[in-house]
């Protein structure tokens, strides 16, 4: 596709920018107290949240955040097989103000916006009449609606294939930073740095996080409800600042399940249970459901 070498140098730093994201899940991945109940509360709903990122047929690509397409369609199936109907965000939010959920609840989210989630997730999504939620870092989805690429193993979607997968109806897009998505040695995600103060802290925060929801309503006339932490990665003062933001939930990466009620406070600091490699839809789901 590209014929230069400065583009193809451009490529080789795009994957290696993609492959740091990816390790840095496993690296930085933190698991704090959230407000999300994970025990059984009277009248709750029980809700697990499933946590995918890469979707590569390569097998030497394939891990702790890279399945294979054909492991994604075994859920799907297991999942539709055992009643278990998929939500979104939304849905839990209706949930509080009064609405109904299903009677078997489960959610999908694909983190980061990567294209092979489009490539290989959508299509399954769509055959499977399954629902996820896609939370795509703002910076990577501009610059690949810039500078055009499919090669699977490190492209992320553009916004006009955002576009498409939630004019499907299956595709909520959710909130996961600008350009927070990095660990730079001092700020990891978007956790306050050690020593920061909170004004300044605040304003890097609201400033990267509304420059997202800015780019997602321009693009697709949809405004994020959830903000989906980078790496999981939580400080005890940002809470409050997403809520000044407007936002009425959070996703985590602490691996437990939820216990939803009517108050929406249980939606801030949802946990989610990470789909790695490796491991059988029926074991996976065993370890995972009641």
């Amino acid at each position: 596709m590209y014929l230069n070498i400065h583009i193809r140098k451009k490529a080789l730093i795009s994957a290696l920018l993609s492959l740091v994201i990816i390790l840095g899940i496993g690296i930085f991945c933190w698991h704090p107290l959230s407000r999300a109940m994970s025990i059984p509360q009277e009248n709750s709903v029980e809700i697990p949240i499933l946590m995918y990122h890469g979707i590569l047929k390569d097998k030497k690509l394939q891990g702790k955040y890279v399945i294979g397409p054909d492991l994604l369609e075994s859920d799907l199936r297991y999942l539709k097989e055992h009643g278990y109907t998929t939500i979104v965000m939304q849905d839990l939010i209706d949930y509080t103000n009064g609405g109904s959920l299903p009677e078997k609840p489960i959610m999908i989210t694909f983190d980061d916006g990567y294209y092979n989630n489009y490539l290989y997730a959508f299509p399954l999504m769509k055959e499977y009449d399954c629902k996820m939620v896609f939370s795509p870092i703002g910076r990577y989805a501009d610059q690949y609606t810039q500078e055009p690429d499919t090669r699977a193993s490190y492209a992320h979607a553009s916004w006009d294939m955002i576009n498409e997968m939630i004019q499907s109806g299956y595709i909520e897009v959710q909130n996961h930073s600008y350009n927070m998505h990095a660990n730079t040695g001092q700020r990891n995600g978007a956790k306050k740095k050690k020593g920061e103060d909170i004004e300044t802290y605040k304003k890097v925060l609201t400033d990267d996080v509304m420059h997202a929801q800015q780019v997602i309503e321009e693009h697709t006339g949809w405004t994020p409800t959830t903000f989906v932490y980078p790496f999981g990665a939580i400080s005890d003062v940002s809470l409050e600042i997403l809520k000044e933001m407007g936002f009425q939930a959070t996703l985590t990466c602490a691996q437990k399940t939820n216990y939803i009620t009517r108050d929406p406070e249980c939606l801030y600091g949802l946990n989610r249970f990470l789909r790695p490699n490796g491991i059988s839809s029926e074991e996976y789901f065993q370890s995972i459901l009641s």
